[in-house]
């Protein structure tokens, strides 16, 4: 070796701030998961509040209907009863069977997600011959 000569070392660059932006990066990943979840959560729960006020008003429209009130009175009573679900009665209508089928939409709280829309159906059964008696037409 001879003085006064330096050997030359490698430059090292600073790393500091490289965390920084991995933890960014791994931020963002989760939010943009979490909308994702929240979303989709969003819309199962839309769903699930639509079938319960489609099936709610159905057999509140039945109910009357087989009561003898006309249909425009059971579907009133089913627009009721879907409103007071937190849902708007879209169609209603009995069915020749003596059923009524409704049909109820749930705005989800997303709005990117949109409605739930849901049909339902009650009343009675069908009919079936009772064992017991030829011929005779028993209740379900």
């Amino acid at each position: 070796m001879t003085a006064g000569r330096r050997r030359s070392q490698p430059v090292i660059r600073s790393e500091r701030g490289g965390m920084t932006i991995l933890a960014v990066a791994a931020i963002a990943v989760v939010v943009v998961l979490l909308t994702g979840a929240l979303a989709v959560a969003s819309a199962v729960h839309a769903s699930h509040r639509a079938r319960a006020a489609a099936d709610l008003a159905a057999l509140a429209a039945a109910t009357r209907w087989q009561a003898g009130a006309l249909p425009g009175e059971a579907c009133s009573q089913a627009s009721a009863v879907a409103v007071a679900n937190g849902a708007e009665l879209m169609a209603c209508g009995p069915v020749a069977d003596g059923s009524v089928t409704v049909e109820a939409r749930v705005a989800a709280r997303w709005p990117a997600v949109g409605a739930a829309r849901v049909k339902a159906r009650a009343g009675p059964g069908p009919l079936k011959e009772c064992p017991t008696r030829t011929g005779a037409v028993c209740a379900p």
